[in-house]
């Protein structure tokens, strides 16, 4: 793992793979990590989001196991971590219905195992699975902090704020050892570059000195997403995700040094946690959240079996409430892609849930708007600045 004298982190085996020869890398992980599209074992695995790898839907080859095959007594897969080396690390997103154009992420895949993770089909672009695999096959941008600082330098980077991330968490358990999100935050402040950061994780609070520092010129604001406050639905819905205790602590300590942190109540799934809104909202706000969003779960692709399955597995009762709940918020399906559309849904359940957070939000005592981030104190390292 090691380049020129760094040091290799401790305790973190990676296994180099070549990203950009990822028709071969397919090939030969599918013959050497067959993975099943079943429950390995029959069950859900503990500490994952799920113990299921839906085939892949664009590979015409699809590995199922022999249930009869199976070791009851054989242990729970590990995660396994792997190189990515791409070439550059930030992301231009045109999307109508998100407020940023520009992103970066250090990882892909995410350890946090959150059943509901829309990312999760994105695993399929490599060859692997939305499942199982999605939350145990994770890739390393470990050149991250290097990248970022190569782009901010280039004359054609014009001053944006940059996301992060814009889909799997920066700081997933694995940054608590590689600390490549911690280094991206000090490029960031190097360069005075305004950054936004979404996370699920309270490992954010430890970086809250390079996020006071970034704040202090209006370039840094953090949000933190909170689905539930019930602690048992959120360690079988997110198990390895910060407790919802842990990340209201953490918006109480980002907000104490100065740094603008918001709430996201995010993914809220109707018939299972729309009722927690108001809860999630004053709670938020009460340790220091000055802005607050939401977002309706979406499951593209495969994400329908698992989630249903999930269900099935975990709230039994519940399950045909939350899947005809969200047919009705997209036109009788299951997910709509459609922009607008599928971040929140359309129709009276859609409107319901949008009324409730205007007035759950007005309620808790949010202000207006966060503040704005700002580009006017953004320096290419190197150059000279009489005024720093």
């Amino acid at each position: 793992m090691t380049r020129g004298q760094q040091a290799q982190p401790p305790r973190v085996d990676f296994l180099e793979i070549q990203i950009a020869r990822r028709r071969v890398f397919r090939f030969c992980f599918a013959m050497h990590n067959p993975a099943p599209n079943r429950s390995i074992n029959g069950l859900s695995q503990r500490g994952r989001g799920t113990g299921l790898n839906p085939q892949n839907r664009f590979e015409k080859i699809d590995f199922q196991p022999d249930p009869a095959e199976s070791d009851p007594e054989a242990p729970a897969p590990q995660t396994i971590f792997y190189r990515d080396t791409p070439r550059s690390l930030i992301t231009r997103n045109d999307s109508p219905d998100l407020s940023f154009e520009f992103s970066l992420n250090p990882y892909r895949g995410c350890e946090h195992g959150c059943i509901y993770c829309y990312a999760r089909p994105y695993h399929e672009y490599l060859g692997l699975g939305s499942g199982l695999d999605f939350e145990t096959k994770i890739f390393v941008k470990e050149d991250a902090p290097e990248l970022l600082r190569q782009e901010l330098s280039r004359e054609s980077w014009k001053p944006d704020v940059l996301v992060m991330c814009g889909v799997t968490d920066c700081y997933q358990p694995i940054e608590r050892k590689l600390e490549l999100t911690r280094g991206c935050l000090k490029v960031f402040v190097e360069f005075r570059n305004p950054v936004a950061l979404i996370t699920k994780n309270a490992l954010i609070a430890r970086d809250v000195d390079l996020l006071g520092e970034l704040a202090a010129h209006s370039c840094a604001h953090a949000t933190l997403s909170i689905t539930t406050l019930d602690a048992e639905l959120q360690r079988r819905m997110e198990p390895r995700a910060s407790t919802p205790r842990a990340r209201l602590a953490a918006i109480r300590k980002l907000a104490d040094a100065g740094v603008p942190v918001g709430v996201n109540v995010a993914p809220i799934i109707p018939g299972l946690t729309d009722h927690e809104m108001p809860a999630i909202l004053q709670a938020a706000r009460d340790h220091g959240a000055i802005s607050a969003g939401y977002t309706v779960v979406r499951l593209p692709y495969s994400l329908t079996e698992l989630f249903s399955h999930w269900l099935e597995e975990n709230y039994p009762d519940r399950r045909a409430k939350v899947l005809n709940r969200l047919k009705q918020m997209h036109d009788g399906k299951i997910y709509q892609a459609d922009w607008g559309a599928r971040m929140r849904g359309v129709g009276p359940f859609a409107e319901q849930i949008a009324d409730l957070f205007a007035i759950a939000r007005r309620r808790a005592g949010f202000p207006g708007q966060r503040p704005a981030l700002s580009t006017k104190f953004f320096r290419r390292v190197g150059q000279l600045n009489l005024f720093d």
